[in-house]
C-alpha cells in the first residue's frame, strides 16, 4: 500500500492510496485460504476446496471485503502517520472508470483511490483573567409567592352547576358537529367537551359565542381556522359548528387553605408555601444559570477566532436551517412574515451554526485539557430525569435506553458541557446582579412578544 499526500491547506487534507495488483492479489489468496476451512461445497472434502473453485465461486464478494479493509487500513494509516484528528469521517473516492474497479477485483490491475478529510484546528487556550460576567439574582418575593399559590387555588377550585346563561369563567360541556362549506371535516365532530370560556384552548371566537348560552340550547358557532393551524387542510379555512349545549358549570371561591395543600400531597398551607417558594426559587436559578451562560459563552466567542472545519459547519447549519424552514412550515410563516429574506435568514443562521462549532471545539479543548469527567453514575442521574418526562412510559424509555448504548452515551456530552461552564466560571470573575424577576426573565419575554408581533 503507498500512501501519497496530494493537498494540505488550511484544515483540509487529500491522500492518494494505491493499492498494486500484486497485494490485492496476495490478500485475496489470504482470506480465501481462511474460508477454505470454513465452507462446505458438495463434491470436496472439507478444507479440499481448490483455491481456484473458491475464487470462481467467491471471489468477487471476498474482494469486496478486501477493498473495505484495505480502505479502513489506509484511513488508520494516514491518521496515525500523520497525528491527526479528524473532524468528520474521511471521504473516499473510487476510481470513475468502470473498467479501472474491474480490473482491481479481479486482482488484475492496481487499485487507486483518494482520502479526503478536514482536521479539527489547533489553537491555544486563551487567557480569560480579563473576563467578567454578570450573574443575575432574584429572590422570590411575597408577591411572587402569592400569584403562585393565586393561580393554583384557580386552577384547582370547585365548578357547581350553574342555571341561567354562561359567562366568562364558566364550564360549558357541550356536543358539536363542525362543517366546511357544510361538509362535516374529519377532527370536527365531538361529544360531552367542556369548555372553559375564556380559556383560550379553543379556536380564537369559538368559546366567546357561547356566552350568554342556556342548557339545552343549540346554537350555531362560525369561526377561521388560523392560518397556522396545525392541519394544513383545515388552516386558514371558515368553519361552521352546530353546538348543543348540555350543562353549564360556574367556578366557586378560590381558597386558599390547608385543604387546598392536602390537594397536592402536602400536611398543611405552610407546607404548601414551603415548596412553592422552593420551586420558584428553582425556576429562578435555572433563569440565571442561562443568563450567565449565555454571557460565558459571548465572551468565549469574542476570544476566539481560529478557522472552522467546513464540514462541522455545514452540518451544523443543516441542522439549524432544517428546524428553521420546519417552523416556518408549521406555523404556516414565510421569511417576508419574519421581515427578513431567505438569503438574509441563510447568513444568520451560517453564522449561529459557526458560533456553535466554535464554542463546541472551545468546550471540547477545555474539558480535555482539564481533565474533566463525566461518571456513570451522573449518566444514570441524568437518565431517571429522561423517564421522568414520559409519564407512563418510564418502563419503555427505560429499557430503550438500556438496549442502545449509543443513545444512553449521548446523554453525556450536556453534562460534560455544564461541568466544563462551571470550569470555566470558576476561573473569570463572576459578579452578582441583584434583580427583579420581571428583570430575570425580560429577555425572554421580550423574545416571545417579538416573535408574536411579528
Amino acid at each position: 500500500m503507498q500512501v501519497t499526500e496530494l493537498r494540505s491547506e488550511g484544515l483540509k487534507r487529500e491522500y492518494k492510496v494505491t493499492l498494486p495488483a500484486a497485494e490485492l492479489a496476495e490478500r485475496l489468496t489470504s482470506e480465501l485460504n481462511t474460508l477454505k476451512g470454513r465452507v462446505r461445497i458438495n463434491g470436496f472434502r472439507p478444507g479440499k476446496v481448490p483455491l481456484a473453485h473458491l475464487r470462481k465461486l467467491y471471489g468477487r464478494s471476498v474482494m469486496a471485503d478486501v477493498v473495505q479493509n484495505a480502505v479502513n487500513e489506509a484511513n488508520r494509516k494516514i491518521i496515525e502517520d500523520n497525528d491527526l484528528k479528524l473532524a468528520l469521517a474521511p471521504k473516499i473516492d473510487m476510481p470513475e472508470s468502470q473498467e479501472e474497479v474491474e480490473k482491481a477485483l479481479d486482482a488484475k490491475g492496481d487499485l487507486d483511490f483518494t482520502v479526503a478529510l478536514e482536521v479539527l484546528p489547533i489553537f491555544e487556550l486563551a487567557d480569560l483573567s480579563d473576563v467578567t460576567v454578570k450573574k443575575p439574582v432574584a429572590t422570590v418575593s411575597d408577591e411572587d409567592l402569592d400569584t403562585a399559590l393565586n393561580r393554583m387555588a384557580a386552577q384547582n377550585r370547585a365548578y357547581a352547576a350553574k342555571d341561567g346563561e354562561a359567562a366568562a369563567g364558566d364550564r360549558v360541556k357541550v356536543d358539536f358537529v363542525g362543517t366546511i362549506d357544510g361538509v362535516a371535516f374529519e377532527g370536527g365532530t365531538a361529544q360531552d367537551i367542556t369548555v372553559e370560556i375564556g380559556s383560550g384552548q379553543f379556536i380564537p371566537g369559538f368559546e366567546e359565542q357561547l356566552v350568554g348560552a342556556k342548557a339545552g340550547e343549540e346554537r350555531t358557532v362560525d369561526v377561521s381556522f388560523p392560518e397556522n393551524y396545525g392541519s394544513t387542510e383545515l388552516a386558514g379555512k371558515a368553519a361552521s359548528f352546530a353546538v348543543t349545549v348540555k350543562e353549564i358549570s360556574a367556578p366557586g371561591e378560590s381558597v386558599i387553605d390547608d385543604e387546598l395543600a392536602k390537594g397536592f400531597g402536602l400536611e398543611s398551607l405552610d407546607k404548601l408555601k414551603e415548596a412553592v417558594r422552593g420551586a420558584i426559587s428553582g425556576d429562578y436559578e435555572a433563569q440565571s444559570r442561562r443568563r450567565v451562560k449565555k454571557e460565558l459563552l459571548d465572551a468565549l466567542d469574542a476570544k476566539y477566532g481560529f478557522e472552522l472545519p467546513e464540514g462541522l459547519v455545514e452540518q451544523e447549519f443543516n441542522a439549524v436551517w432544517s428546524q428553521v424552514e420546519a417552523d416556518l412550515k408549521n406555523n404556516g410563516r414565510t421569511f417576508a412574515d419574519e421581515d427578513t429574506t431567505e438569503e438574509k435568514a441563510r447568513d444568520e443562521y451560517r453564522r449561529i451554526a459557526e458560533r456553535r462549532v466554535r464554542l463546541g471545539l472551545v468546550l471540547a479543548k477545555v474539558g480535555s485539557s482539564a481533565d474533566i469527567q463525566v461518571s456513570d453514575e451522573e449518566v444514570d442521574r441524568a437518565l431517571v430525569d429522561r423517564v421522568r418526562q414520559y409519564p407512563g412510559q418510564e418502563r419503555q424509555v427505560w429499557e430503550f435506553y438500556q438496549k442502545n448504548p449509543q443513545a444512553k452515551s449521548e446523554l453525556r456530552a450536556p453534562i460534560l458541557e455544564e461541568k466544563t461552564v462551571d470550569h470555566i466560571l470558576g476561573r473569570v470573575t463572576v459578579v452578582d446582579e441583584p434583580m427583579s424577576r420581571d428583570e430575570l426573565f425580560r429577555d425572554d419575554e421580550d423574545d416571545k412578544a417579538e416573535a408574536a408581533a411579528s
